[in-house]
């Protein structure tokens, strides 16, 4: 991401030779010159603008374990860390003095249009305390004319009735300075009447509501897209109440349409669909924690299993960090290693990598806008579904030609079809890859690569149907099992070598589903075979 912005930052200076402004030094006084005086518009030459910021906030669910509220830790972190990020005195003055963006009326490309009425008040206020002062010090100190006492109260009153209104705007820039959002929030829940307070999520909302309109304004000064970053970490060794708490925060801050957030969600999922099936926020989702993922995740990444390579490179990193008595001999090894690799030619340029990832995307997306392709009837009705596979092909592809040293990579359309597959029927394939490694760590098949997918799942269908009962919320993630044979068995018919090949950068697949079924297979075997009447038959022999 933060390549993406540097590569970004230097296209849109090239094209609009305009440098991005930042709230600090100079800057700082800029801001708040357009903060009392102007309103931001949100122009036809902004809505261009490519470049964008990145603000990386880290959230560990497990710091906040011990609050009531865990999605309050995550409303307060997020308003603290953009407190510190542009600073606290512009984010107070914009909540006395700020205006919200507007869209400009036709192509206009003016950016900031003067507040007349604020200029006129201030004016106003500033010639009234003038002539206050003025009338105060005539009636003080010129001869003759400091006796009359209403002069004075006069003066006094007009000078107090001005200053009152300039010390009431400073004053609440102060009070916004000093008591932060993150210390609103965390009094509101430290109330004793925090469970019977109606308008609690009110205020938390127009809290938020706050920091995203600040956002947009920054967005027109800094002259770049600004998007906040949450990675939330160590969700899934809470109690499930706040699991889903958590949760809920994420689908509120994202039910916007312009919302500036995006959501890095590292969870295992095997431990947080039973927390979601234990709490209340299942009812109308036939209690099915998968399909509350599948709703409020738009890019799935699961993280395949670790090769050999990742888990050499993984030892060189621990070998850094060990002085003990292997340490030579560890290291010896890991130079031998990288001299047998000095003679394979050096790998293209990360543009020409780029160019080829491009040129296998757009050939995959063809496949899936041709109405003559196969591949397009199989496209789910679910616009979040859609979303997912256009969100997950690039990265497939960008993981196969990563890998592109390996004989038989597969094309882009295959690589499309096989997404949709693991999209659509991600039970029935999960089976289908989890029978075929049993069969390749049993070395059963010597010749296995060759069969295709669709016979390998017709063998062990039955099996799947006799474990129907504990896998029935993975089968209700599955479409139309007509559909899945027509696509494997006369479509895309898929060999277990072309499953092998997509294994290790399949990951809109959600693996927890396939070691479950592993574990089932086990136990429903060792059940067969404690029950088979050749082990009934062992008598003693005396």
């Amino acid at each position: 991401m933060r390549q993406e912005m540097a590569q970004r930052e230097e296209a849109e200076l090239r094209r609009s030779h305009q440098k991005p402004r930042s709230p600090e030094g100079w800057g700082l006084l800029l801001v708040l010159w357009y903060l009392a005086f102007y309103k931001p518009v949100v122009t036809e030459g902004h809505l261009r603008r490519k470049n964008i910021e990145f603000i990386f906030i880290r959230f560990s669910a497990w710091q906040y374990a011990g609050c009531d509220k865990l999605w309050a830790g995550l409303v307060t972190t997020l308003c603290d860390n953009i407190r510190h990020h542009f600073g606290a005195l512009p984010l107070s003055v914009y909540h006395v003095m700020g205006s919200r963006p507007r869209f400009a009326s036709g192509f206009s490309q003016k950016e900031w249009i003067l507040k007349t009425g604020t200029c006129l008040k201030l004016w106003g206020l500033l010639f009234v305390l003038g002539a206050g002062l003025s009338i105060l010090l005539v009636a003080l100190l010129v001869p003759g004319i400091k006796d009359h006492h209403a002069l004075k109260v006069v003066g006094s009153a007009v000078t107090s009735l001005s200053g009152s209104g300039l010390a009431l705007g400073a004053f609440s820039i102060l009070k916004n300075l000093v008591i932060s959002e993150k210390q609103k929030i965390e009094r509101l829940t430290n109330s004793e009447k925090f469970t019977s307070q109606l308008g609690f999520m009110s205020k938390v909302r127009n809290e938020v509501e706050v920091l995203v309109d600040f956002l947009a304004f920054m967005e027109i000064f800094e002259r770049r897209r600004l998007r906040v970053v949450l990675e939330i970490t160590s969700l899934d060794i809470c109690y499930p109440e706040k699991v889903a708490g958590v949760l809920n925060a994420m689908n509120t801050l994202l039910s916007e349409a312009n919302t500036p957030f995006i959501f890095i969600l590292a969870v295992d999922p095997s431990v947080i669909v039973p927390c979601l099936e234990q709490t209340g926020c299942m009812k109308g989702l036939a209690d099915n924690g998968y399909l509350y993922l599948n709703r409020t995740v738009t890019l799935p990444f699961s993280i395949p299993e670790m090769g050999s390579r990742s888990r050499l490179r993984f030892l060189e990193a621990a070998i850094q960090t060990r002085e003990d008595l292997m340490y030579r001999i560890i290291t010896s090894n890991v130079e031998r290693r990288r001299a047998k690799c000095q003679g394979v030619p050096a790998a293209p340029s990360r543009q020409e990598a780029d160019a080829e990832a491009v040129r296998c995307i757009h050939e995959a997306f063809r496949c899936l806008h041709d109405g003559t392709d196969p591949l397009a009837r199989y496209l789910p009705t679910s616009g979040a579904h859609v979303r997912r596979i256009v969100n997950t092909i690039p990265v497939t592809l960008r993981l196969l030609l990563h890998r592109a040293g390996t004989p038989g990579t597969p094309s882009p359309r295959a690589a499309a079809a096989w997404v949709v597959l693991a999209d659509q029927w991600p039970c029935r394939l999960s089976w289908a890859l989890q029978c075929l490694e049993d069969a390749w760590q049993s070395r059963l098949a010597p010749d296995f690569g060759a069969q295709s997918l669709w016979s390998i799942f017709q063998e062990n269908v039955g099996e799947l149907s006799s474990l129907r009962q504990p896998l029935h919320n993975v089968l209700s993630l599955d479409g139309d099992p007509e559909l899945f044979q027509t696509f494997l068995a006369s479509d895309f018919p898929f060999t277990a070598r072309d499953a092998r090949a997509f294994l290790g950068v399949t990951v809109n697949l959600d693996h927890s589903i396939r070691h479950k079924m592993g574990l089932l297979r086990g136990l429903n075997r060792l059940q067969k075979a404690t029950a088979s009447p050749v082990s009934r038959s062992v008598q003693c022999p005396h």
